[in-house]
């Protein structure tokens, strides 16, 4: 455990959805071991992207829209951390804000999830998939190029149950998630990363205070778990490389092996027309450099020209 002293209260920020508020609450559990006498709340709120429903991420602003409410409470005072699940969080923090720890990573792959259909080889021509990640939508056009690919929002229970009401054949959506819900049961078939290549940080969960709180990062330093952050950073560092936001299609996934990280990774066109992809290894105690020599290689490789066209489409809207 870390030299800080122990805190008196912790106040939690989080979004009201099942997920998030199972996030919250796993992560109070984690303080209340450390710290028995603090008194720990969760201070429930409603982002923007949780209010708009109606549209794609890509077209109200990204996935920041998540996270936005969550750091005004903390500058404000009316909480001290805000947990996430990190493939939420931007790439690049404002500056006063920073990620205090990232705990131990979850299941980080992608699940299919169908009613009819054993996996996605199953699905007949045209057949309708929901997904709400261009990430995932750009694999899947790119492997399934005879699927219908179709917007899907919602938390966890809401996009399941359009696919129980039919609207779709079978929809794809973060392992993680529906394990914590105790919705393992719902998985058809969990994808390897090289059938999906998983969201940079996706599995994991992240805490986020100001950066001034020298007194919080300290108390939660112990919730933090090397292996994770390390391959986390790697992650976004190779995102960050790459201008990643919810415009561009990206994955990335690494692992520690030994003393090295194995960091895959690819970009692609949103349209599923064009995907590059790579991977490197790189010394453990270096996920940042790792990170941004995969991008710079793959920008080499076509990504640059995948980058500006993705600008110039952005641009126009």
């Amino acid at each position: 455990m870390s030299g800080a002293s122990p805190p008196k209260r912790i106040v939690i920020a989080s979004r009201e959805s099942a997920l998030a508020l199972w996030q919250a609450r796993y992560i109070r559990s984690q303080l209340a071991v450390l710290y028995p006498r603090a008194g720990i709340e969760i201070l429930g709120m409603t982002t923007e992207g949780d209010r708009r429903l109606d549209a794609t991420l890509v077209k109200i602003g990204g996935k920041g829209l998540f996270v936005k409410e969550l750091e005004d409470a903390l500058a404000s005072g009316r909480a001290d951390i805000a947990v996430h699940s990190v493939k939420d969080v931007p790439m690049v923090l404002p500056p006063d804000f920073v990620l205090a720890a990232i705990g131990e990573r979850a299941d980080p792959r992608d699940a299919f999830v169908s009613n009819r259909y054993a996996d996605l080889a199953a699905l007949p021509a045209g057949a309708r998939i929901g997904t709400s990640s261009l990430r995932r939508e750009c694999q899947l056009r790119a492997r399934h190029p005879r699927l219908k690919i179709e917007p899907l929002r919602g938390n966890v229970p809401t996009r399941l149950k359009k696919l129980d009401d039919g609207h779709y054949d079978a929809v794809i959506l973060a392992a993680a998630g529906l394990k914590r819900l105790a919705l393992e049961n719902r998985i058809t078939r969990l994808l390897t990363p090289s059938e999906s290549l998983p969201a940079p940080g996706q599995g994991a969960l992240g805490i986020e205070c100001l950066a001034s709180r020298a007194d919080l990062i300290g108390q939660l330093a112990p919730l933090g778990h090397a292996v994770t952050e390390r391959c986390v950073e790697a992650e976004r560092a190779f995102s960050r490389a790459l201008s990643g936001n919810c415009n561009l299609p990206l994955g990335a996934y690494a692992e520690l092996e030994g003393n090295r990280i194995r960091l895959r990774g690819f970009v692609g066109a949103p349209d599923g027309s064009r995907l590059v992809s790579g991977e490197l290894d790189g010394p453990r105690d270096a996920p940042d450099a790792l990170g941004t020599s995969l991008a710079t290689r793959l920008k080499a490789q076509g990504a640059a020209d995948i980058l500006a066209e993705v600008e110039r489409q952005t641009a126009a809207r």
